[in-house]
């Protein structure tokens, strides 16, 4: 059986020497996080991610190994635009290409802060190891979205940083800082889930325009991100379980709460549905904050 590593990366990849690693997940975390240079932060991803999943690393604390910064680190470019001021732009032609496998890489740069941020500021939370595995997992495979969209953008000579992109996705992060559940109700069942609604049809756009690479990089970023939306339902739940509360309640609390903007259909409810987040999570708020 595949290791979590292997699964994510391909048995190819290898880390050679610990040298500068962290000594806890937590402080691994932390440093992703923390890292402005886009190679360096996937590069510690996954590092930490092999060095836990071979038992290298204990989990750490916040206490002990540093508070998670309230931004990450970012390279001098792309520049930062609010969401209503970005440009709309066409997906056909090598401008069109190039614009959508930037945004793409954008949002899974943000996604790996997401996610190290995730791991380690909610680490005081009482929690089994099977959950640091399983975000670990989501972190190492985010690193390589994010890497894997970096390789398509040289081919369109090009890097990330060349266009625009908007601010708001850590908003999210910032809004959540305080609340383990709030979070994974909002980042990945919400906004990862939305990933699911769009990704589709502009998998579809792409197998008609060019049919290559474009397409075989949004169907594993598909295929990841449902595994990532499921993990969130699980560990949700879990958190409610806890608490005695209704999950589906509860979510629709937190939504409400901290969720700027509607949830809009179209809703992909076979691939939400096959990740655990049933039609009563998110129908009931598309009427009430459409």
């Amino acid at each position: 059986m595949s290791s979590p590593l292997e699964t994510a990366t391909g048995s190819a990849w290898k880390v050679t020497g610990r040298d500068n690693l962290p000594h806890t997940l937590v402080a691994g975390a932390r440093a992703i996080v923390c890292a402005s240079d886009t190679a360096e932060k996937v590069r510690l991803a996954y590092a930490v991610s092999r060095a836990w999943f071979q038992r290298e690393l204990a989990l750490g604390s916040p206490s002990r190994d540093g508070a998670m910064p309230d931004r990450p680190g970012r390279p001098e470019k792309p520049v930062l635009l609010a969401p209503r001021d970005m440009p709309k732009r066409s997906l056909k032609g090598k401008a069109g290409r190039l614009a959508l496998i930037h945004s793409l890489a954008h949002i899974e740069l943000n996604a790996v802060d997401l996610t190290w941020d995730l791991i380690g500021r909610f680490a005081h939370v009482t929690l089994p190891r099977s959950y640091y595995d399983d975000w670990v997992r989501v972190g190492l495979e985010e690193a390589k979205h994010f890497a894997m969209l970096q390789e398509r953008l040289a081919k369109l000579d090009a890097t990330y940083g060349d266009l625009p992109a908007h601010d708001g996705l850590w908003q999210a992060a910032q809004d959540t800082g305080h609340d383990l559940a709030a979070r994974l109700a909002i980042i990945p069942l919400v906004l990862e889930a939305r990933g699911l609604d769009l990704t589709p049809p502009t998998l579809a756009t792409a197998r008609e325009i060019d049919g290559g690479d474009r397409a075989k990089c949004l169907d594993i970023i598909y295929r990841d991100e449902k595994n990532h939306v499921a993990f969130g339902a699980k560990w949700f739940r879990f958190l409610c379980d806890r608490q005695g509360i209704r999950p589906e309640s509860a979510f629709h609390t937190y939504v409400r709460r901290h969720f700027r903007g509607p949830l809009k259909p179209p809703f992909n409810d076979r691939a939400r549905s096959e990740a655990g987040l049933t039609p009563g999570f998110y129908k009931p708020l598309a009427p009430l904050i459409g």
